[in-house]
């Protein structure tokens, strides 16, 4: 894949990125993805759009928080394991300094009416954005019959059943490959 930015971004400029895309979105991986196309893709052109999706499915098949995986994705790729351990400071510290400052002061906080309220508000952004990014991620991601019958197939089986994500993930990986396969030989066949 070629490199979109010529220069390298420095160490303090992928962690300060990092920072505010952690510091200014609430409710995880999910919520994060438009923060993150438009900083790393739209703003810094770091990586493409496609790069950027390939990294958050990674992310949610790896260990760990998707954010601050696709981070450490990004920051490897543009400045090694420097920046990776950078991108992923810049991705949790705010996170750390928010629950540090909470948990100080925690009763006071959920003992206030207006701190209630406004994680009333913020619960029903979340959601929204949610949604949001459902939505843009399926436009980018389904582009054929074969990958809406399997979307879903995986929304109605983690809907009604109790079978771990884990092992959708997996099985949607297999059957891809399996139809890869069919479909190459069909290709090759025909020439």
């Amino acid at each position: 894949m070629k490199e979109n930015n010529q220069e390298r971004p420095g160490l303090f400029e992928l962690f300060i990125s990092f920072f505010k895309i952690g510091g200014l979105t609430f409710g995880g991986g999910l919520t994060m993805l438009p923060m993150l196309e438009y900083e790393l893709v739209t703003k810094r052109k770091w990586i493409e759009s496609d790069e950027l999706l390939d990294y958050y499915a990674i992310g949610q098949c790896t260990p760990g928080i998707i954010a601050v995986n696709t981070a450490t994705f990004v920051g490897y790729k543009k400045r090694g394991i420097m920046g990776g351990i950078f991108s992923t400071l810049g991705m949790v510290s705010p996170s750390i300094l928010i629950i540090t400052i909470v948990a100080l002061f925690l009763k006071g906080f959920m003992d206030n009416v207006w701190f209630q309220h406004a994680l009333m508000g913020i619960r029903g952004v979340v959601c929204a954005l949610m949604i949001n990014t459902v939505i843009n991620l399926g436009k980018k991601s389904l582009k054929d019959t074969i990958g809406w019958i399997v979307c879903i197939v995986v929304f109605v089986l983690a809907f009604l059943t109790n079978i771990p994500t884990v092992v959708l993930v997996l099985s949607a990986a297999v059957l891809g490959l399996i139809i890869d396969f069919v479909q190459g030989g069909k290709k090759k066949n025909v020439d």
